[in-house]
C-alpha cells in the first residue's frame, strides 16, 4: 500500500438487524459495528465488492 492509495469512507446508515446472515457479515467485515459508524478504507476491488453488495445499507464518500 502506497502512501497515496486511494481511501473511501463508508457510513452504516441503515441497521442490520432484519438483513441477510451473508450481508450482517459483510457489513462487519467492512468494519462496521453499528448505525452512522464510518470507517475510512483503501479503495480496492474487493472493497468495492463488499460495498456494491450491501450498499442500500451504506453512504459512501469517495
Amino acid at each position: 500500500m502506497t502512501a497515496a492509495a486511494k481511501k473511501v469512507k463508508v457510513t452504516l446508515v441503515k441497521g442490520i438487524a432484519r438483513t441477510r446472515k451473508d450481508h450482517r457479515e459483510t457489513v462487519r467485515g467492512l468494519g462496521l459495528k453499528w448505525t452512522n459508524h464510518t470507517v475510512e478504507l483503501v479503495d480496492t476491488p474487493s472493497v468495492r465488492g463488499m460495498i456494491n453488495k450491501v450498499g442500500y445499507l451504506l453512504k459512501v464518500a469517495e
